[in-house]
């Protein structure tokens, strides 16, 4: 960046600062109310959070401690009083019912240090020396990260959605990305899909595995299949729900999902569902195809610990 550069941004330095104050009171509020809430998929979360680094930097050069603070004294100051901050704002959200994100009081201080590393371009300080060149590069390099934390998170999502008419792709060594509850990959009765998903039910109220990060368009399809191996000599009951964005942001009652059982034989067991029943699970209104946001395979009050193995799960 040469001089003449440096001295028109240095020189429009009081209308930038304004504009930064006037972003940092209008989005103050956005850490509260709106944004994202605990439905939502994955890349819309990570696309907001990276707000956090945008705030703090607007946040620090519109109040511009180097006015007062300088070398050590301004990182170390800086950086305690936007972790306080950062850490506050956490607790109060999750007082408030919203997700709090402890990543976020890291991606607070990236965007403090940004602004505070290009301070000798924002300002008329056109001095820098080898050590402000390397922070500036270094904190550069901290937002590019945070940019492919997010940019790696949109790919997997475009993939999920491209695996159709898979709902999961069991060659994944990575189940919890995508599933809540105790299971793991596994090659015992993997001759479908060449891995399989080892789940433990346990002997609580309710016990299983749920599907958070799955395909949400159904629309084209007909037909859901589930395939289960059950290794015991027992019989055993499952229940399978299946649920829209909608059942979630309402009353979240029974009657609002799909809910049906699975009864296991011993072995290979492949279960056969119309997408139009699911469709028209609840009672008062037509489930929205388009946007399914959850599936779970659960147990009730079993006597003693068990084992199954998902095979397969896919639409047709």
């Amino acid at each position: 960046m040469g001089f003449d550069t440096v001295y028109r941004i240095a020189h429009k330095g009081p209308q930038i600062r304004i504009l930064a104050f006037a972003g940092v009171l209008i989005s103050a509020p956005l850490f509260f109310i709106g944004g994202p809430d605990w439905t939502s998929g994955p890349l819309h979360k990570s696309v907001w959070n990276l707000g956090h680094i945008l705030y703090f930097g607007l946040l620090t050069y519109a109040i511009q401690p180097w006015r007062w603070l300088s070398g050590r004294r301004l990182w170390l100051t800086t950086t305690a009083l936007v972790l306080a901050l950062g850490l506050v704002i956490e607790f109060l959200q999750s007082g408030l019912g919203r997700q709090d994100d402890w990543h976020d009081v890291w991606r607070n201080l990236v965007g403090t240090w940004l602004a505070l590393a290009c301070r000798p371009i924002l300002t008329s300080d056109t001095h820098r020396n080898t050590r402000q060149r390397l922070l500036a590069a270094l904190a550069v390099v901290l937002v590019v990260f945070e940019l492919g934390l997010t940019g790696s998170v949109a790919v997997r999502q475009f993939q999920i959605n491209q695996q159709l008419p898979a709902l999961y792709d069991f060659s994944r060594n990575d189940p919890a990305t995508f599933w809540r509850g105790k299971l793991e990959p596994s090659d015992a009765h993997s001759d479908i899909n060449g891995q399989s998903l080892k789940i433990s039910l346990s002997t609580r109220l309710y016990s299983g595995v749920t599907l958070d990060n799955l395909p949400v368009d159904w629309r084209d399809y007909d037909q859901l299949t589930v395939t289960l191996f059950n290794p015991d000599d027992a019989d055993l009951t499952l229940t399978l729900r299946i649920n829209d964005v909608e059942h979630e942001r309402g009353s979240n009652v029974y009657s609002d999902r799909f809910n049906t059982q699975l009864p296991l034989k011993p072995g290979l067991n492949t279960f056969t569902l119309g997408l139009e029943d699911i469709e028209n699970a609840p009672r008062n209104r037509a489930m929205n195809m388009d946007n399914i946001r959850r599936l779970g395979i659960f147990t009730t009050r079993l006597p003693a610990p068990r084992t199954i193995y998902l095979l397969d799960l896919r639409l047709k």
